[in-house]
């Protein structure tokens, strides 16, 4: 017996988007996130960075975390942020869990000079801001031109 299919051309493009929305998912936002731990042993933790004339400034939202499960190193260029975010309970049957606990991590490579003796780490209500001087060689010079 042979079955005749209509033909529905938008069901199609639909499937076609969503794939193509898995594709750009796999390759730009899942890694680092809940499933990158069973892999790696470590979440990618999210950062905000932007550089001023005299700074670099690093931004992390770690909601939970204690001051205490922040650790930050500067060894020459390499800045390595490690936050430990406890579980929440123990002891208990979770119904479902849906917010990611664990060991959150990353490394950047400074493209600048910093004076890593003088940064300073700020948390604040579940903020971290890490303030990153630039070396004194790579700062702006103004010179003012005088008239005469």
């Amino acid at each position: 017996m042979t079955s005749v299919v209509r033909w529905r051309p938008m069901r199609d493009l639909v499937t076609l988007r969503e794939a193509m929305d898995r594709l750009v998912a796999d390759s730009f936002v899942r890694p680092g996130w809940v499933g990158e731990r069973e892999r790696q042993g470590a979440i990618r933790l999210p950062l905000d960075v932007y550089s001023t004339p005299e700074e670099l400034v690093i931004i992390a939202s770690v909601p939970g975390v204690n001051p205490e499960d922040v650790d930050i190193s500067i060894e020459g260029d390499n800045l390595h942020i490690k936050i430990e975010h406890k579980e929440p309970l123990e002891n208990v049957e979770y119904i479902f869990q849906e917010r990611p606990y664990g060991i959150y991590e990353r490394t950047l490579t400074f493209n600048v000079p910093v004076q890593a003796d003088k940064a300073e780490a700020v948390f604040e209500q579940g903020v971290l801001t890490l303030t990153v001087p630039k070396a004194e060689e790579i700062k702006p010079k103004i010179i003012k031109v005088k008239a005469k």
